[in-house]
């Protein structure tokens, strides 16, 4: 898909990315497929499996170089207060949310963004996976946000990240240069009410069903078998 030439990124936004895409060049092959999923403008969700702590800002970067799209992370609120990266988080309008505490403040902000138009990142395993082969339980905040704003969520499949940044750390371990595969699915479209428990656990299991089949599509992509 060629880079689009306008696009909705702010002054942070359009200085930072040429400082680190080279970055991301270094550390990875990367083979992005299926971006044409993803909408230029207008609020979307977008829900990727959750393998390393370098998923978000690939994925971020991503987006950005092209498609020249913002993206907003649920991020834990612990790190909105460690100087360089709580100034970052601030300056690229993240949006922090207190793990493990039932925060609806950041889940009310989060859905206030979408229904501002804006493109919003979320992990809905919550957490980095120790184990990528196997995808853990979908959390349902994509669907208590997706359901009230009616915006489409997109399905993200990414892999080999976590050759480079697992769950246990940074690795330096062979291959040096490791390839990334990022995969984006066809957009759901949600229905049901968020306020019944049982539309939410069927949106979440859906969305898990495409989530799975777009992980080994970047799977297989990167090179590795299923």
């Amino acid at each position: 898909m060629p880079l689009v030439a306008g696009g909705e990124l702010n002054r942070w936004w359009r200085i930072g990315l040429p400082i680190v895409t080279p970055f991301v060049r270094l550390m990875f092959r990367t083979h992005v497929e299926g971006l044409e999923h993803l909408p230029s403008s207008g609020a979307t969700i977008v829900a990727f499996n959750h393998i390393s702590a370098l998923d978000g800002p690939v994925l971020a970067i991503e987006i950005g170089r092209r498609i020249k799209r913002e993206s907003r992370f649920l991020v834990a609120a612990e790190f909105f207060h460690r100087g360089f990266s709580g100034w970052i988080l601030r300056r690229y309008d993240q949006i922090p949310i207190r793990r493990g505490e039932g925060d609806d403040s950041a889940l009310e902000a989060a859905l206030d963004a979408v229904r501002e138009g804006v493109l919003l990142a979320m992990a809905p395993e919550g957490t980095v996976n120790a184990d990528p082969d196997t995808l853990m339980r979908i959390r349902s905040g994509v669907s208590r946000i997706a359901l009230p704003s009616g915006a489409p969520v997109v399905p993200v499949g990414i892999w080999g990240t976590h050759r480079r940044w697992p769950r246990s750390g940074l690795s330096w371990e062979r291959p040096w240069r490791p390839r990334l595969a990022i995969v984006f699915g066809e957009p759901l479209l949600p229905s049901g009410d968020e306020d019944d428990d049982a539309d939410v656990e069927a949106f979440g299991a859906r969305l898990r069903r495409h989530l799975v089949r777009q992980v080994e599509r970047a799977r297989s992509l990167s090179g590795e078998p299923p």
